[in-house]
């Protein structure tokens, strides 16, 4: 039974979207305060604290496109509360393991589960809104995801402080059985074809290994054997490419991307802005927390200014974008954020967490003005009958951007600091890390600006 796009069942999913776009961040962000404490008690090294937000990612990546493509096939609400389901498993698991292996395992877990709700919450969105409401709703759904990047810090550090670590592992446990209570009373029947197609288990094996072999190599380079690694990824994913194109169900239609310039462009912007932001969070909070000498609490209440600007610029964003052109608006948010990057290209070991903060800020501004206008452009390129394609590369594109950005970090860390603890000898290698990877992150920038502007001009449906 598909279900009916009356404004009752437009409220109900909207809500119930909104409310899992807010636990990812929790499932995410929150973890990243926790992390020195964390790495404390279980003796852990720089190197494998560095894979706690890089395996999220890698599971991430390699699962969206194929449960998308389930999601079709067997029911996007069905999928969406199977992802709750999981993750609110995982994440107990998490909150009792006794190593820090058992954690990434837990990790790598969560984020499998994040891609099968990730991948089918905003087509469900886009199934119950008309065109000309889309942009404020998706708005509304990008400001949740904020609220949620806002409050994880903090609640993070209180959590941590008050409660232990694990508690914070724990979080979205309960959050997600209650969403999957929630959907299953409310939300009757299902969005799904009417008839199944056959699905590409050759490609999803492909793209998977792919992905997963790339995060890796790209982490432990430049040793010899991943680089080796590395190019056997590429191989991998000309593959993909290659069989995707010869098929008649591949899980993504490339064609989209040639036929289309206002596509292909706008979710190069999305991948490029996308790296630039994942990994700031990771780093300011170690900067935070081990140069400065803050408690989790208080680096929290800093990095929620970025969340805060977002939540509160994303809506409104949305909303013009179903009047006004979004690749101006989308563009602007771009050239914000790079200011806000320039601020932070001036960091060293005296640079006070007001200063910060206030670059926070002003990344958030432009993020907030960036994402729905530019999802919003994402969406209007294509035809109805493939939104749902169009929302899972949406999300590839943002979580690709989120590996590349933080495998680059990994890659800097084991450069600078490798299997050493962070102790007060080690800072200055800290530092270090910290500012080259915002001067890459500037770079990301400036290319994402570039590829919003160069696209062409939204068609609304």
């Amino acid at each position: 039974m598909l279900i009916e796009k009356d404004r009752f069942t437009q409220n109900v999913v909207l809500l119930v979207v909104c409310a899992g776009s807010m636990m990812s961040p929790l499932t995410m962000s929150s973890v990243n305060i926790a992390m020195p404490v964390m790495a404390a008690e279980l003796r852990a090294d720089a190197s494998l604290i560095s894979w706690l937000p890089t395996i999220f990612l890698v599971s991430n990546v390699a699962l969206m496109l194929p449960f998308g493509k389930l999601a079709d096939n067997i029911g996007r609400k069905r999928v969406y509360m199977s992802g709750l389901i999981v993750t609110a498993m995982a994440s107990s698991g998490a909150a009792m393991a006794t190593t820090i292996e058992g954690i990434l395992f837990c990790r790598f877990v969560q984020g499998g589960a994040s891609a099968m709700t990730l991948g089918t919450g905003v087509a469900m969105i886009t199934s119950v809104y008309p065109a000309n409401k889309r942009g404020m709703a998706i708005g509304i759904n990008s400001a949740c995801i904020y609220i949620g990047l806002t409050i994880a810090p903090v609640l993070g550090g209180i959590v941590t402080e008050l409660l232990g670590w694990r508690w914070v592992f724990a979080m979205p446990a309960p959050i997600a059985l209650i969403l999957v209570t929630l959907i299953a009373i409310f939300v009757k029947g299902d969005w799904r074809k009417e008839r199944q197609v056959p699905f590409d288990w050759q490609g999803a094996v492909i793209f998977g290994t792919g992905t997963t072999v790339f995060v890796i190599a790209l982490t432990e380079l430049p040793q010899w054997n991943y680089v080796l690694m590395l190019l056997a990824s590429l191989m991998l994913m000309a593959l993909f490419i290659w069989h995707q194109s010869t098929i008649d169900q591949p899980l993504i239609r490339w064609q989209m991307f040639t036929q289309s310039r206002l596509y292909s462009c706008s979710l190069a912007a999305a991948f490029f802005m996308y790296a630039s932001l994942y990994p700031l969070v990771f780093l300011l909070s170690l900067y935070l927390q081990y140069i400065h000498q803050l408690s989790p609490s208080d680096t929290g209440k800093i990095i929620l200014m970025q969340g805060v600007a977002m939540a509160i610029l994303a809506p409104l964003s949305g909303r013009l974008s179903d009047s006004i052109q979004p690749r101006k608006i989308a563009t602007l948010g771009c050239l914000v954020v790079a200011s806000g990057f320039l601020m932070l290209a001036q960091l060293d070991m005296t640079t006070t967490p007001f200063y910060i903060g206030s670059s926070f800020f002003l990344i958030g501004i432009g993020m907030g003005l960036f994402t729905s206008p530019n999802n919003n452009a994402v969406l209007s390129a294509v035809n109805n009958k493939d939104l749902g394609v169009a929302t899972a590369t949406m999300n590839l594109a943002r979580v690709m951007g989120n590996v590349i950005g933080m495998s680059v970090v990994n890659l800097l860390i084991n450069t600078h600091l490798g299997d050493k603890q962070i102790i007060p000898q080690h800072y200055s290698a800290l530092e270090t890390t910290i500012s080259a990877a915002i001067m890459i992150s500037l770079v990301y920038v400036v290319v994402g600006t570039v590829m919003s502007a160069l696209r062409g001009k939204e068609k609304y449906q």
